[in-house]
């Protein structure tokens, strides 16, 4: 018996364009992922920063990711260019949304990155993105009146594509545009808590599908954001409040991982990435308060998968509390550095000492959580001290 003849594997020509021309199938879900490594960077920045870190990684980084977003957005103008009216199309469907959102807050971000070196450039990137977003808003809204009634429903997306605009805020504080920060944070506020309560009624009503509840993440977004304009403008007990509510939100997110997860590979894991980066940063520039209420969540928590994402939250938040001490110490007694460091590590390592023995005494009589709760409210009280004494210095 002769054995069955085998044809040759088919050969496919590398280095030609697809038909039509090169670019035209560049899929703006690739946004997502970038404005996350963008955000990451901007996120290592300030912990450098914090931490008296060298900034030459994390610059690097953003030097990298910031080419690989030039790359694509030549590659989307291309496809743009040759059929215009393929932007309306990409908006038709949630991860094209998805990805035209990103798309139009990434030049916000690499305003952001630039800003040191090129404010120029930066101002240009920031007034194109601002006028390509309130494009996006224009052709989406115009499309969702447009289509059937199904399609109009509230989805997490529009925390990017309608309330996004508080992005352009960052880049406009550093810019000294503080009216244009102003307003564009108001605008934003208002349209996102119109999101949150929608989107919060419709998670009552009925239970998101398993690819789509990555895209919850989302919701994290706009309130880091707009604690880090809070901040720029002064405002610090609106920050504070719109940190607690973005640490709730995350809270409930790492609580519910599993399910948040539970499908697995989807089109929109990008939407993981670029608001935890933004809280991060958030926290990162509060830092004392939010290790009290970490400690706080700990004594009231209803399961370890709370208790677990708080301590998280609390160990990150205590190392940028403690750098920023130490750096203080450093800067109390410019002619005696070294003894102003002693005593810094002095106190430190007694207070390590005597606490063990305080938070067992507690323990042992109240139980964990009210040991909890009285470091928590120690924490607070010990972060509000210290920042009315640098102020008075």
């Amino acid at each position: 018996m002769t054995p069955p003849r085998q044809s040759p594997p088919p050969v496919f020509p590398l280095g030609r364009p697809a038909k039509g021309g090169w670019f035209r199938r560049m899929p703006p879900a690739v946004f997502p992922g970038i404005l996350g490594l963008l955000w990451l960077g901007l996120a290592w920045r300030k912990a450098a920063a914090v931490f008296e870190l060298p900034l030459g990684l994390a610059d690097a980084s953003l030097g990298a990711v910031t080419l690989l977003w030039a790359f694509s957005v030549c590659a989307y103008a291309a496809k743009a260019l040759r059929r215009p009216a393929v932007v309306a199309e990409d908006l038709r469907n949630l991860p094209g949304r998805d990805g035209m959102a990103a798309l139009a807050l990434s030049f916000s971000a690499v305003a952001l990155v630039l800003m040191l070196t090129r404010p120029g450039l930066s101002a240009a990137l920031l007034l194109s993105g601002v006028a390509l977003h309130v494009a996006l808003i224009a052709l989406a809204a115009r499309g969702l009146l447009a289509g059937p009634p199904e399609g109009r429903v509230v989805t997490p997306v529009w925390q990017t594509l309608f309330a996004g605009l508080a992005m352009a805020a960052l880049p406009a504080l550093d810019l000294g545009w503080t009216g244009v920060a102003a307003g564009l944070s108001v605008l934003s506020a208002l349209m996102a808590g119109a999101i949150w309560l929608a989107s919060a009624s419709q998670l009552l009503q009925r239970i998101p599908p398993a690819p789509l509840r990555p895209l919850l993440t989302l919701h994290l977004f706009p309130a880091a954001v707009l604690g880090l304009v809070a901040l720029g403008l002064d405002f610090g007990r609106l920050a504070q409040v719109l940190a607690l509510i973005a640490a709730l939100q995350l809270l409930a997110l790492a609580a519910s991982a599993r399910w948040l997860l539970h499908s697995g590979r989807t089109p929109f894991l990008g939407a993981l990435t670029y608001p935890l980066a933004a809280c991060a940063a958030l926290f990162l520039t509060l830092e004392g308060p939010w290790i009290g209420a970490g400690l706080l969540l700990v004594a009231w928590a209803p399961n370890w998968q709370v208790i677990a994402a708080s301590q998280i939250i609390s160990g990150f938040l205590f190392y940028s509390f403690h750098g920023v001490l130490q750096a203080r110490a450093t800067e109390a007694l410019p002619e005696a550095r070294a003894t102003a460091v002693s005593a810094f590590a002095m106190c430190l390592f007694a207070g390590q000492t005597t606490g063990a023995l305080v938070f067992a005494s507690i323990m042992a009589t109240a139980g964990y959580r009210a040991a909890f709760a009285l470091a928590g409210f120690a924490m607070f009280a010990v972060a509000i001290w210290c920042r009315l004494r640098m102020a008075i210095r």
